[in-house]
């Protein structure tokens, strides 16, 4: 689950992680208002979206204006540019052509910054550690700062055996060329960051730019913090700041019949049990010539309903020109999901090509089902096979 950056922020400042004051506004009246109570000379007006990339995005009723940050020099600024920005369509980077739109703003008081840093953290799946991550070019995604320049980025695996110590952000503060009273600033930072971390089970917590002052303080200038789904029935105020608005809507709807569905830009729709075999289905789909519509895992125990479920998720997507169904039957009946796809086709009133590839428990009995359901179900008889038959249709109906 992903947050907003002052929601983040509201959370790491509890853990003594140094943050900017501020305040989020959802009318240009408050925005006017959280300036005025924050007192100048400076503030920063923050489009806040599920989103990197905000400074530099553009609106798209306004290509050649200003993007999703700006910095204000008086109340009637802020006010002017929150009404430029509260109901409009962002476009950056990560959100793609179609844009996101605003619905709120973060003000924030002004910061002296003297230099600009990256700090992040995450678990690293080779080491099974939360690893700290640095890097001396803030402000630029650590994506390309790891293409360009990987030797500008610092990596610190913490031993659960004995969490965070001093020496750590000792080590992080010296790679980073901190000194004098910014050392003490930083290690004090890193610490509360990390426990944020660890208690409220976080994915993964990046602060850039991580600001030093003209005082020398380490302050967060920008925070993004993502959540292990699984563990947050343990963290109920945090599972309250979930903005739903901010999600897929075909995501959020499989959610709520316990699908796990991503949405990806190709024209073959996949319905598959267990999400190794879902990455393999895409993987051949791709090796074949055709192109995945989705990322669509049914689970082990998939109903028909949930089939269903599946298959209307599936074809809401006007992009999808086939479908593939690979399931292999193990704790789930090759029977039960002949009769769900069947159940499904009849109910949608399927129009796209669809074939099937059953293997496991009851596998004659699914596929006896699917022949006999006078439906123009085309089966396979594993999963390479699958792939031609399908890429194959869609090249057909296309």
């Amino acid at each position: 689950m992903n947050i907003h950056e002052y929601q983040a922020k509201n959370l790491l400042a509890k853990y003594g992680v140094a943050v900017p004051r501020g305040s989020v506004a959802f009318t240009p009246a408050e925005a006017e208002g959280a300036a005025r109570e924050l007192g100048g000379p400076i503030w920063v007006v923050k489009s806040q979206i599920h989103a990197g990339g905000r400074g530099a995005g553009r609106f798209s009723d306004d290509p050649e204006g200003a993007g999703g940050v700006r910095i204000c020099k008086s109340l009637e600024d802020v006010k002017e540019n929150a009404r430029h920005m509260l109901g409009h369509v962002l476009v950056t980077k990560q959100t793609g052509a179609a844009g996101k739109e605003v619905k709120r703003l973060y003000i924030e008081e002004g910061c002296d910054i003297a230099r600009e840093l990256y700090l992040g953290m995450l678990i690293d799946r080779a080491t099974s550690r939360i690893t700290i991550m640095a890097s001396t070019e803030g402000g630029m995604e650590i994506e390309e700062v790891a293409a360009a320049t990987p030797e500008k980025i610092l990596k610190l695996a913490i031993d659960p055996a004995t969490g965070i110590m001093p020496y750590h952000g000792r080590k992080i503060a010296f790679g980073l060329g901190l000194e004098g009273k910014q050392v003490g600033s930083a290690v004090k930072f890193i610490a509360a960051m990390y426990r944020a971390f660890l208690e409220l089970d976080a994915s993964i917590v990046e602060v850039n730019p991580l600001v030093v002052t003209g005082a020398g303080e380490v302050i967060a200038l920008d925070a993004k913090m993502n959540f292990d789904d699984n563990a947050l029935f343990r963290h109920k105020d945090v599972a309250d700041m979930r903005d739903e608005s901010e999600e897929d809507p075909a995501e959020l709807e499989a959610a709520q019949h316990d699908l796990n569905y991503i949405k990806l830009d190709g024209s073959i729709g996949c319905m598959v049990n267990g999400a190794g075999l879902a990455m393999a289905t895409m993987d051949i789909i791709k090796l074949t010539g055709g192109s995945p519509a989705n990322f669509l895992d049914v689970g082990g125990g998939a109903t028909a309903e949930r089939v269903t479920a599946a298959f209307k998720l599936i074809l809401s997507d006007p992009n999808v020109k086939g479908i593939l169904v690979n399931i292999f039957g193990g704790i789930m009946r090759c029977d039960v999901i002949a009769e769900g796809v069947v159940a499904a086709a009849r109910e949608v009133a399927l129009h796209v090509p669809l074939v099937v590839r059953l293997e496991g428990t009851n596998v004659d009995l699914g596929k006896k089902i699917l022949a006999d359901s006078g439906l123009p179900i085309v089966s396979a008889d594993d999963l390479g096979d699958a792939a031609k038959k399908i890429v194959k249709a869609v090249g057909e109906a296309a």
